[in-house]
């Protein structure tokens, strides 16, 4: 018979007598395969196949009947809120809080440059031709941008955990792994792209009511040169990160999605902008070249498919994981139209729309890829950890009470902390002084902070759902994350601007000039 305990096989020979078997085994003696003799006759072997030789736990008791018992079972009762928090959430021992910190800070400061140069490369394209000529490019960023949360940051968080749980100490396996997730991203970003291209067609098509076909080539070829440009950048980069990680026996999970972020925006939407505007001027005067590049890509799509379908460690998620990015596409999109409209009502939202969404994105993406680790470290699919439920109340996802709550705090007050900085230092770049008013500065760090809490609060629902429906969460739920992020911080931003409006608050009013 087969028995599974914390990813190890263990085969159990048929015996007569289990008399004698010691009440435990561990990992950590070394031993390939153990076999016990009574009078000549072998009794059971058993094999460690994924052969880590450090797991530091102690695997199971056999009782007489063959069964596999935990010599540590305790009654099934639940822990205090002050021992819950204790459990450690990622790995085999326990991170020290401010290793957490510190290793979640550096990279998330980093990322926050990011996002703050996508909203000053926003800004400053926003008066381009081809944004005043063609309004459904607003409606491709928030989704363009939110690719590296469907298709980079899933595969930074699939990587993470295969680091954490050991299998990438092998060259050719790692070549394998990268090979493979780089395709299947290739794979995913000309799907992904063509479709949310489109979404922005059918959009600008109704509210417009009119439809330019040499526009529509213009969108489509553009989108799929951004997505699969910016996606073959990110995750060379993100191979690095993960390797770099561990040399320097640093998490990769704390580290790693927002490293993704740091440049995916301001890449996303510099590569956008190039590539549309030169397509809308080159459509003036053949068709040629949109043409020859959706010819292109789509023919190398096959290619993709056949390198992702022969890898084993991708070939299931080319089948599987589509759902999740699509939704995700489509959720992002709807943040795209809400960008496209408040863009020309309110001065400067495209400059702090990729700070908001990309902030919360990049926390939240921390906190998912550490609760799957997690998962994958110390449960199998369909089953919960004990004392772990789906659904908790909030204030233990964020504040106290659950292994989640810890890194949660630290996330809050980054977002609090990091979105006072980056709110000056683009008020600083984009105006060329401070101008920000403590009304305008109080309620955009509010609305942002509560995405935040939103964010992290579904996360930690998400990631458990799939958990427990058998489905990878470092497949399935990072896009649904970053998608909503992108969607909640569009909207709350876009409420901070109407409620600051109303007062006469809005940004800008006390600028020279601003004609407010």
């Amino acid at each position: 018979m087969n028995k599974i305990f914390n990813h190890k096989v263990i085969r159990i020979s048929d015996a007569a007598s289990m008399v004698g078997v010691p009440d435990v085994i561990k990992p950590s003696e070394k031993v390939e395969d153990y076999s016990l003799h009574i009078n000549g006759n072998p009794v059971f072997t058993i094999s460690d196949e994924i052969g880590s030789p450090d797991s530091g736990y102690t695997m199971a008791s056999i009782n007489t009947n063959g069964e596999l018992k935990s010599p540590v079972d305790l009654p099934d009762k639940k822990l205090p809120d002050e021992d819950a928090e204790k459990q450690p959430l990622s790995g085999k021992k326990e991170e020290r809080w401010w290793n957490t910190l510190m290793q979640v800070a550096v990279p998330f400061f980093i990322a926050g440059c990011g996002t703050i140069g996508a909203g000053l490369v926003l800004g400053s394209v926003r008066g381009w031709d081809v944004f005043v000529e063609v309004s459904a490019i607003f409606v491709l960023v928030p989704s363009l941008s939110g690719l590296k949360g469907n298709l980079d940051m899933c595969l930074a968080s699939r990587l993470s955990t295969q680091a954490n749980l050991g299998n990438m100490d092998s060259p050719r396996e790692v070549i394998s792994m990268v090979v493979g997730n780089i395709s299947l991203v290739q794979v995913q970003a000309i799907v992904a792209a063509t479709v949310v291209s489109l979404f922005a067609i059918v959009v600008n098509t109704i509210t417009d009511r009119e439809l330019n076909g040499n526009y529509v080539l213009l969108i489509i070829s553009s989108a799929i040169f951004t997505a699969t440009t910016t996606c073959f950048v990110l995750d060379f980069v993100m191979v690095m990160v993960i390797f770099g990680s561990q040399k320097f026996k640093v998490n990769p999970d704390n580290v790693a999605t927002p490293l993704a972020a740091s440049i995916g925006d301001i890449v996303s939407n510099s590569v956008l902008a190039v590539t549309a505007q030169y397509m809308f001027e080159q459509i003036k005067k053949s068709l040629w070249q949109p043409i020859t590049l959706l010819c292109v890509y789509y023919c190398l799509l096959p290619v993709w498919v056949l390198i992702v379908w022969r890898n084993k460690y991708t070939k299931k998620v080319l089948t599987t994981g589509w759902t999740p990015v699509i939704s995700a596409l489509f959720i992002s999109g709807i943040g795209g139209i809400v960008l496209d409209q408040a863009v020309d009502r309110y001065p400067a939202y495209e400059v702090f729309q990729p700070i908001v969404n990309g902030i919360g994105g990049n926390l939240v993406c921390v906190q998912s890829s550490r609760l799957a680790t997690h998962l994958h470290q110390t449960a199998i699919p369909g089953v919960l950890p004990e004392n772990t439920r789906i659904i908790e109340w909030p204030w233990k996802t964020l504040f106290f009470g659950t292994p989640a709550a810890k890194v949660a705090r630290m996330l809050l007050v980054l977002a609090v902390c990091g979105q006072i900085v980056f709110m000056i230092v683009a008020d600083f770049v984009y105006q060329g002084f401070v101008t920000i008013q403590v009304f305008f500065g109080v309620t955009y760090v509010m609305c942002s902070v509560v995405q935040v809490m939103v964010l992290l609060y579904l996360a930690y629902i998400l990631v458990h759902f799939m958990w427990q429906k058998k489905k990878d969460p470092d497949n399935a739920a990072i896009p649904y994350l970053t998608a909503l992020g992108d969607l909640l911080g569009s909207v709350f931003l876009g409420l901070a601007f109407v409620i600051l409006s109303i007062f006469g608050l809005q940004y800008g009013n006390n600028v020279p000039g601003s004609g407010t």
